[in-house]
C-alpha cells in the first residue's frame, strides 16, 4: 500500500507520476470506507483527488501556500499532510475538523467555512509574501459555485488589477463551461505561456511603437487581431479581461495534463487561472449518480450506497417546508427565496409545487436580502429562507435595506443554535445579538414544531416591518398539530408551567429542558416557574414587571451567545425601568467558538444541560442576597 508511506508531501517526490495513479485509487477507497462510518463531504473529496496530489507533487507545502475555498474539498489534503491516521474520529467532538484548521497542520493555512474567501486571502498572502521578498507560490483552489459570492469578484478585480503573482485553481465540478479540445487548443496554451513567447511579443509591441507615424497603428492592429483569435478559440475571455492568463480547461482527473498546465503556469507572469474540469463524486458509483445527496452525507453502507439515517421525528426545516406550502397555496404574495441551499432550507418540494415563486439566487446572501426588501416594498411576501450562520454575510443589508425601509421580509432562520459536525465555522448562535438590535425587527423562537407553524402564520399576517423565526438542526419534539393556523400576538410569552420563587426563562429547545429540569426539582419539594420567552425582541414587558414581582430569582437559558442575548435584552430592561432586587443567572454560550462535535456535546460542554439548568437554580436558591440589591419597583 503506497499511501501509507506518505506522513508528509514531501514524501510523494520519491514517486514517480505513474505511481500517483494507484495512490489516487487508494486515496479514494479509503475516503469512502471512512466516511461509510463517520459521515462528511464524500462527493467533494472525490472529485478533487488528482487535483490535490498533483498540487502537492508539483508545489512544497506549507511553504507554497494552499488555500482552499470552503474547506468541502480538502480531506485528500489532510490524508496528505499526516492525519490519515485521525480519520475515525473525523467531525467527531475533540476529533478531526471536517474543515481546514490552523492548529491542526503547518500545511493548513487559511480556514474557511464560508465560500468565496479563498481569493482575497490569497491576494493578501501575496501581498504580504512581496512585502517580506519571499518567493513562494500562492495558490487559491475555488469551486465554480464559489464563483457566484460577490466577493470573489471583488477580489478577481483586485488581484487583476494589481498584477502579483499568484494561481487560482477553479474547480469546475458542474461543467458550466464547454471545454475546449483538440491539438491548437493545447498548442496555445504552451505558447502563451513559454516565456520565450511572451518576452517576444512585448518586444515586438515596443517595436512597433517605435516606428515612425504608423508604429502605434500597427501594434493596436495587432493587439486586435490577438484578441480577436482569442474570442474565437478561448473560452477563458472573462479572465483574460479581468488581466489573468487563462490556461484550460484542463481535465482534472488526468495527472500528467494537471502538471504540465502547473509546469506553463509557472511561466506566466501575473496571476493565472487555470480551469480544472472534475466529476463530483468520482470513482464512487452512487455518488456521481446523486453528487447533490452525496454533498454532505451521514453514515452509509459501503457496498450498496444505502444511506443509514436516525429513526425518529422530522426535522424542523422538513416542518417549515411542509408549512410554506400550505401558507403559499393561500397566498399568492408568498415568494421563497434561498442563497443555494434549496435542499438544506427544505425547499425542494416548494419548487416542485410553485416552481415560479422559488428564487435560488446561488451563494449571493447580499444580493438575496436587498432583493428580498424590493420584492417586500412591491407588496410581494418574501421568505428569506437562510442558514443562521450565512445569514452574517447580509448583516449591512439587512441593516441598510431591510430594517430601515420597514421593508416586510419574513426571515425563516435555519440551524438556529448549535449545529454539531459542522462546528465552529457554522454554529447559528450569533443572530439574536446581531439582529435584535436593529429598529423595526422583530424576532421569535418556537418551543416545538406546533408553535413554529404558528409563527410562520403570524410573520404572514405581520404588516410593520422585517419579522424573523429562528428554529434548531434538531428534530421536532412530536407534539401534536393544529390544524387551523392562528396568529400569536407580537411580543407575548408563555408561562408553560406555574412556579415560586424562581422562574426560568428559556428559549427554543431550552424550553423542553427547562421542563424537565422543572419536573426533577418538584420530586425535591421546589417549584419552578417556566417562561417560553418565544419572543426576543419585542420583550414581553408586562410579565417581565410580573415576574418581579413574583419571582425575585430567574434563570435566563438560551442557546446563543451570551453577549447580546436575550440574557442582556432583560437585564437593560430592568435597568431602564429602575426595577432592582431581582437575582438574574445567565445561561447561554460563553465568549469562545464552540467547536465541532454532537448537539449534545456541544450543550454539555457550555452547561446547556438540565443537570446545569438544576445546579443553576438550586445555587440561586442558597444564595440568600440579591444580587442588584433592594428590589424597588415602579408603583
Amino acid at each position: 500500500m503506497l499511501l501509507s508511506q506518505i506522513n508528509e508531501p514531501k514524501d510523494l517526490k520519491k514517486y514517480s507520476v505513474e505511481e500517483l495513479t494507484p495512490i489516487a485509487a487508494e486515496i479514494r477507497q479509503f475516503l469512502i470506507e471512512k466516511l461509510s462510518t463517520t459521515g462528511g463531504h464524500l462527493a467533494p473529496n472525490l472529485g478533487v483527488v488528482e487535483l490535490t496530489l498533483a498540487l502537492h507533487y508539483h508545489y512544497n507545502s506549507p511553504d507554497d501556500k494552499f488555500l482552499f475555498d470552503v474547506g468541502h474539498q480538502a480531506y485528500v489534503h489532510k490524508i496528505l499532510t499526516g492525519r490519515m491516521d485521525k480519520f475515525d474520529t473525523l467531525r467527531k467532538y475533540k476529533g478531526l475538523c471536517g474543515f481546514i484548521k490552523r492548529n491542526e497542520s503547518e500545511h493548513d493555512v487559511w480556514e474557511a467555512g464560508h465560500s468565496s474567501t479563498s481569493l482575497s486571502a490569497a491576494m493578501g498572502m501575496a501581498l504580504a509574501r512581496d512585502f517580506k521578498g519571499d518567493n513562494n507560490k500562492v495558490v487559491a483552489i475555488i469551486g465554480d459555485g464559489a464563483l457566484t459570492g460577490g466577493m470573489a469578484f471583488e477580489a478577481l478585480n483586485h488581484i487583476g488589477h494589481e498584477q502579483k503573482n499568484l494561481m487560482v485553481v477553479l474547480n469546475d465540478n458542474e461543467m458550466s463551461i464547454a471545454p475546449n479540445v483538440g491539438a491548437m487548443h493545447n498548442y496555445l496554451g504552451k505558447i502563451r505561456s513559454d516565456k520565450t513567447y511572451l518576452r517576444a511579443k512585448d518586444e515586438l509591441e515596443l517595436l512597433l511603437k517605435k516606428i515612425p507615424a504608423i508604429g502605434d497603428k500597427l501594434a493596436k492592429t495587432a493587439a486586435n487581431l490577438k484578441d480577436s483569435l482569442k474570442y474565437m478559440v478561448m473560452n477563458g475571455v472573462l479572465f483574460e479581461e479581468l488581466g489573468f492568463t487563462y490556461l484550460g480547461p484542463v481535465d482534472g482527473h488526468d495527472l500528467p495534463k494537471l502538471l504540465d498546465t502547473f509546469r506553463q503556469a509557472d511561466n506566466v507572469t501575473g496571476p493565472v487561472l487555470v480551469h480544472v474540469l472534475t466529476t463530483k463524486g468520482k470513482g464512487y458509483t452512487p455518488a456521481e449518480q446523486d453528487s447533490h445527496k452525496w454533498h454532505g452525507i451521514t453514515p452509509y453502507k459501503m457496498e450498496s450506497g444505502q444511506v443509514l439515517k436516525a429513526v425518529g421525528n422530522p426535522m424542523y426545516t422538513e416542518i417549515f417546508g411542509q408549512t410554506l406550502i400550505e401558507l403559499a397555496e393561500q397566498d399568492e404574495r408568498i415568494v421563497a427565496v434561498t442563497p443555494a441551499m434549496p435542499g438544506g432550507s427544505g425547499l425542494l418540494k416548494f419548487a416542485d409545487r410553485f416552481p415560479t415563486r422559488m428564487i435560488d439566487v446561488g451563494i449571493a446572501e447580499q444580493h438575496a436580502a436587498t432583493m428580498c426588501a424590493a420584492l417586500a416594498l412591491e407588496g410581494m411576501k418574501p421568505v428569506y429562507a437562510v442558514y443562521s450562520t450565512f445569514m452574517q454575510r447580509a448583516y449591512d443589508q439587512i441593516v441598510h435595506d431591510i430594517c430601515r425601509q420597514k421593508a416586510n421580509v419574513i426571515f425563516a432562520i435555519d440551524r438556529a443554535g448549535f449545529v454539531g459536525a459542522d462546528g465552529e465555522t457554522h454554529q447559528g448562535v450569533y443572530d439574536i445579538a446581531f439582529m435584535r438590535h436593529i429598529p423595526n425587527m422583530v424576532l421569535m423562537m418556537p418551543k416545538d414544531e406546533n408553535e413554529l407553524r404558528h409563527m410562520m402564520k403570524t410573520a404572514l399576517e405581520y404588516n410593520e416591518g422585517p419579522i424573523a423565526y429562528r428554529y434548531p438542526r434538531v428534530n421536532v419534539v412530536g407534539v401534536p398539530m393544529d390544524k387551523e393556523l392562528v396568529s400569536i400576538p407580537i411580543g407575548t410569552w408563555e408561562k408553560v408551567r406555574e412556579g415560586e420563587g424562581v422562574a426560568v426563562l428559556a428559549v427554543g429547545p431550552m424550553v423542553q429542558l427547562a421542563e424537565e429540569a422543572a419536573d426533577q426539582l418538584k420530586r425535591e419539594g421546589v417549584q419552578a416557574a417556566v417562561i417560553n420567552a418565544r419572543f426576543m425582541k419585542p420583550l414581553d414587558e408586562a410579565m417581565l414587571t410580573e415576574l418581579a414581582r413574583t419571582h425575585q430569582k430567574l434563570v435566563v437559558m438560551e442557546e446563543a451567545t451570551l453577549a447580546g442575548g436575550l440574557g442582556s435584552a432583560i437585564l437593560e430592561f430592568y435597568a431602564k425601568q429602575g426595577i432592582s432586587g431581582v437575582d438574574i443567572r445567565l445561561m447561554g454560550i460563553p465568549d469562545e467558538f464552540i467547536e465541532h462535535g454532537s448537539i449534545k456535546e456541544q450543550r454539555m460542554e457550555v452547561g446547556l444541560t438540565t443537570d446545569g439548568l438544576i445546579a443553576q437554580i438550586q445555587q440561586l436558591r442558597d444564595d440568600h442576597h440579591f444580587a442588584y440589591g433592594k428590589k424597588t419597583l415602579p408603583s
